[in-house]
C-alpha cells in the first residue's frame, strides 16, 4: 500500500513538474516574468519620438509596482535604434534570439518596423501597437500584428476635409518624407481632395538627410498653396516653418500626429508652431481623464527627473494598453496562441486613446487588425497650449 501511495505521489509530482514546465515553456514567459521588447530612437533625427519607448517603460514600472499581471512581472527590454532600420533589425534579432521575447510593443518608425515585420511574423511573435500609422501593418493583415495607431492615411483625410470644408482652403500642398511614412499621408490627402474635385497643387518630397529647406519651400510658395500638410520629422517640420517665415510664405500649416507635441514643437520652433493644426490620437496633455491622471502620477513616480510629460511620452503608454489588456485576459495561461485569441476579442476598449476594437483574423479584411480608427483635430496656441477643434471622429477609408 505504501509503495502504491509513494508511486502515486511520484506520478503527481511528475505531473506538476510537467505542467509547470509546459506553462513556462512559452518563449519569454516564466512563472514570474513576461519579457517584452521595444526599439525607439533615443538619438538621431527622430530622437523627440524616443519618449514613446520611455513612456512604455513607466507603464510597466507602474504595473509591476501593483503586483504585475496574474503574479508575473514585466521585464522590459528597450534599445536605441537611432531611427535606423539596419540597427532595428540587428537589435530585434539579437534580443529575440539571446533573451527570448514573448511579444514586441510599439516601435517607432515605418521603415524601422518594416525591417523586422517579416522576421517577427514568420516566427509568429506578437507585435502590438507599432508607433506609426502605416497601411503596411494591415495590408495585408497579419495574425500576430495588432495595429493601434490610427492610419496616417485617415489623418491626412481628416485634415484635408477640415481645411477645405471648414476653412475654405482651395490650394492644398504637402511636404512629405520620401518613404512609406510620408507616402501614406500623400495618398490620404489625394484621396480626400478628390472628393471635392481638387488635387494637390504641389507634392514636395523631403529626404531624411536634407538640411536646406529653401528648395522645398520655394516649390510650395510657387504653387501658391494656402494650406500645406507637413508629413515629416519634427526637425524638418520646424525647418520648413522657419524657412517659410524667412521667405514670407505663411499658409495654414497642418501636420500629422507625429508633430502633435505642442509644447515641444512650440519651443524648438521658437513660437512658429503657433496656429498649426494637427491630428491627435490621444487625450491632450492637460486632460482630466481619470486614466491620464493615474498615468501622470506614475510618470511623477517612475520617470527620470529630466523626462517631460508630453504626448510622445504618454503615447508609449496608450500604444500598449491593449497589449496589457490582452495579457490580463489570458489569466495564468499565457501563451502566444491564447494571447492572440484574447486580443481578437477586444471590443470598444477605451484607454487614453480613441476606442479600440479588433476582430478574428481575416486575411481579406485589413481592418480586422486596425484597432483605432478615431482621431480629433487641435490647434497650437501661445506657449504651446492646445485648442481642441473637433470631437473624436472616424474618417472614412474610401
Amino acid at each position: 500500500m505504501l509503495k502504491k501511495v509513494l508511486g502515486m505521489g511520484c506520478l503527481a509530482a511528475c505531473l506538476v513538474l510537467l505542467l509547470g514546465f509546459s506553462a513556462a515553456a512559452e518563449e519569454g514567459v516564466t512563472d514570474t516574468e513576461i519579457h517584452i521588447g521595444q526599439w525607439g530612437p533615443q538619438t538621431g533625427p527622430a530622437a523627440p519620438w524616443g519618449a514613446v519607448a520611455r513612456g512604455t517603460g513607466v507603464l510597466f514600472d507602474m504595473i509591476n509596482a501593483e503586483g504585475g499581471i496574474h503574479g508575473r512581472k514585466i521585464v522590459y527590454h528597450m534599445f536605441d535604434d537611432g531611427y535606423n532600420p539596419a540597427k532595428t533589425k540587428a537589435g530585434v534579432k539579437e534580443l529575440q534570439e539571446s533573451v527570448g521575447i514573448f511579444a514586441w510593443a510599439c516601435g517607432v518608425g515605418t521603415a524601422c518596423g518594416l525591417s523586422v515585420k517579416d522576421y517577427l511574423m514568420e516566427r509568429k511573435i506578437p507585435w502590438v501597437g507599432p508607433a506609426a500609422g502605416s497601411l503596411h501593418w494591415i495590408s495585408p493583415p497579419e495574425k500576430e500584428l495588432f495595429a493601434v495607431y490610427p492610419l496616417y492615411y485617415i489623418e491626412a483625410k481628416a485634415l484635408c476635409n477640415y481645411a477645405v470644408d471648414i476653412l475654405g482652403k482651395k490650394r492644398v500642398a504637402i511636404a512629405y518624407q520620401n518613404d512609406d511614412y510620408g507616402k501614406n499621408g500623400l495618398e490620404g490627402a489625394r484621396k480626400e481632395l478628390a472628393k471635392f474635385g481638387l488635387d494637390l497643387v504641389a507634392a514636395v518630397p523631403v529626404e531624411k538627410a536634407d538640411t536646406d529647406m529653401k528648395p522645398h519651400v520655394m516649390a510650395l510658395k510657387k504653387a501658391e498653396a494656402d494650406m500645406v500638410l507637413l508629413w515629416v520629422t519634427p526637425v524638418h517640420a520646424v525647418k520648413i516653418l522657419g524657412t517659410g517665415t524667412a521667405m514670407q510664405f505663411k499658409p495654414q500649416w497642418m501636420s500629422t500626429s507625429t508633430c502633435s507635441d505642442f509644447p515641444l514643437m512650440y519651443t524648438i520652433s521658437k513660437g512658429l508652431w503657433k496656429d498649426v493644426i494637427v491630428a491627435n490620437f490621444a487625450e491632450l496633455p492637460g486632460s482630466g481623464d481619470p486614466l491620464m491622471l493615474k498615468y501622470r502620477e506614475a510618470y511623477s513616480k517612475f520617470a527620470a527627473k529630466d523626462e517631460r510629460w508630453g504626448v510622445f511620452f504618454y503615447a508609449g503608454i496608450g500604444f500598449v494598453e491593449p497589449m496589457v489588456e490582452g495579457i490580463k485576459r489570458c489569466g495564468r495561461e499565457l501563451t502566444r496562441e491564447r494571447f492572440v485569441k484574447e486580443m481578437e476579442g477586444i471590443q470598444n476598449f477605451k484607454g487614453i486613446f480613441g476606442q479600440i476594437s479588433y476582430k478574428p483574423y481575416d486575411r481579406n479584411d485589413p481592418m480586422s487588425r486596425q484597432g483605432q480608427k478615431e482621431v480629433f483635430l487641435s490647434q497650437c496656441l501661445e506657449n504651446g497650449e492646445s485648442k481642441q477643434l473637433t470631437n473624436w471622429f472616424a474618417p472614412s477609408m474610401d
